[in-house]
């Protein structure tokens, strides 16, 4: 039977730094492979959103070589 997440929480917590750190690692790293499709889907759904919003009209639009030029002027 599994423990409950407050038990497990207290057990790591008593590890060496070093075990934790591995433990932290395995455990983002479970997450990040899991996610990646949905992160993939939500970028997708944010790029099409924003250019619905550009082809209404809501929001405004510049031309890329002001941009660079004002990004540069920032840098120096």
């Amino acid at each position: 039977m599994a423990l409950p997440v407050h038990d497990l929480e207290s057990e790591a917590l008593q590890l060496p730094q070093e075990e934790r750190a591995r433990l932290a690692k395995t455990l983002l790293l479970s997450l990040d492979s899991t996610a990646e499709g949905d992160v993939d889907q939500v970028w997708a759904e944010e790029a099409m959103y924003r250019y619905r919003e550009i082809e209404r009209g809501e929001v405004p639009t510049f031309p890329s070589d002001e941009v660079f030029r004002e990004a540069r002027a920032l840098l120096k």
